[in-house]
């Protein structure tokens, strides 16, 4: 038998249906194809105990199936798999870097994302921002944003806020997150996300790009990585004078995600305390203590 022809029979769901409690399964709220590998971790979840109402409003005629996320197995445990769709995280900013974030953690089945961002799309992003077109010139980017990740995921959560993060409203926008990535172009909005993210607890990845050049860290709260790299005085990012083309967001997006997964999921490498510095145009990558 196919391995994505498998799912529950009815008849087999007594067997492990004893309580109310279906978290790791609260996500697959629509039909995806059945591993062997997840097949088995399924069925330890639900000896744990989950209710039989619980697990058919979950897997819809009985059929739990996977096929979008089957190219992630093989990088990611089956049990993996399930935790990335179990996590929150919070894209503030929804521009160069924030288009190309969006686009990968919503591919990837991050269960639930809140997209923030004040701005609405000028002719200069088209240039580099993966979100604007000449159709939605003025239209505000998180709308856009939005309707493009429901469109390519339908089965992951989704909130859009339409507002500039402030020390006012960061609390309110912020909580709840597992995960907070800055895709900002300001050093005084940076500052303020990193403030209000170690006042929660949650952990940051920052990026910033500037030409051919990008830098990126993972910054934990107590670490204070921003005020390191930014020290008071310093108001206005290198981006001012060396510009922003498309293929350096693109980059240093792609390395956002990859520390976002490895912090949610409990991986080693993290750049914690540390920055990867990345020169395009000579091809040279480095890592600083800092």
């Amino acid at each position: 038998m196919p391995e994505s022809n498998i799912g529950f029979s009815k008849n087999m769901l007594p067997i492990f249906a004893t309580k109310d409690n279906f978290s790791i399964l609260q996500v697959l709220r629509k039909p995806y194809p059945l591993s062997f590998k997840l097949m088995d971790l399924l069925v330890q979840k639900i000896r744990k105990g989950f209710t039989i109402s619980a697990i058919f409003a979950i897997t819809q005629r009985g059929h739990i199936k996977m096929e979008r996320y089957i190219k992630n197995e093989n990088m990611l445990s089956p049990e993996e798999n399930i935790r990335i769709r179990t996590f929150r995280v919070a894209v503030v900013g929804c521009g160069g870097l924030g288009g190309y974030l969006i686009e990968m953690l919503t591919r990837l089945g991050i269960g639930h994302l809140t997209l923030i961002d004040g701005d609405v799309f000028q002719t200069s992003n088209l240039n580099r921002q993966l979100l604007s077109a000449p159709d939605n010139i003025g239209n505000p980017k998180v709308v856009e944003a939005a309707l493009r990740a429901q469109r390519i995921n339908p089965n992951i959560s989704l909130r859009k806020e339409y507002a500039f993060l402030t020390p006012e409203n960061a609390t309110e926008l912020l909580s709840g997150h597992d995960l907070v990535c800055d895709a900002l172009d300001t050093i005084s909005s940076r500052r303020i996300l990193e403030q209000e993210a170690e006042k929660l607890g949650i952990p940051l990845v920052y990026a910033a790009i500037a030409g051919w050049y990008a830098q990126i860290s993972s910054i934990f709260p107590g670490d204070k990585t921003l005020s390191r790299i930014y020290p008071d005085e310093i108001n206005r990012g290198a981006e001012t004078f060396l510009g922003n083309p498309a293929f350096t967001p693109a980059l240093a997006a792609s390395i956002q995600v990859a520390e976002a997964v490895k912090i949610l999921l409990g991986k080693e490498g993290v750049l914690r305390n540390k920055v990867l510095s990345v020169n395009l145009l000579t091809h040279q990558y480095q890592i600083i203590d800092i």
